[in-house]
C-alpha cells in the first residue's frame, strides 16, 4: 500500500495510539505478530502478521464494526481512494532462512 507523501507523519502519528478496542479485534479474529514497516521516501507500507488463516482473518476482521471505523479514518492517508485493507495486496513468500 502507498501513503499520501503529505500525509505520512499524520499517518505515523495515527498509528501511537491505536484504539484498544482495534488491537482487540485484531486478537480476536486471529491476527498475530502483526507490524507495519514504512519505507519514508516514498510512503511504501508492509504489513506482516502470522495468522492460521489469512483469509479467514480478514473476513472476521471485516465484519467487525470497529474495523469500518478505522479503514475510514485510515482512508484519508493513503493514495488508494479507498479502504487501506481492501487494497492490500498479498504477496507469496518465495525465500526463508530459520
Amino acid at each position: 500500500m502507498n501513503l499520501r507523501p503529505d500525509r505520512i507523519d499524520d499517518y505515523l502519528a495515527a498509528h501511537q495510539d491505536v484504539w484498544p478496542e482495534m488491537l482487540e479485534a485484531l486478537r480476536s479474529t486471529g491476527w498475530h505478530n502483526y507490524s507495519l514497516f514504512l519505507r519514508p521516501t516514498d510512503g511504501l507500507v508492509v504489513g506482516y502478521l502470522e495468522t492460521e488463516d489469512f483469509d479467514r482473518a480478514r473476513e472476521l476482521m471485516a465484519q467487525t464494526e470497529v474495523n469500518g471505523k478505522w479503514q475510514s479514518q485510515m482512508a484519508q492517508y493513503f493514495d488508494t481512494g479507498t479502504h487501506p485493507d481492501t487494497a492490500m495486496t498479498v504477496v507469496d513468500e518465495y525465500f526463508h532462512l530459520a
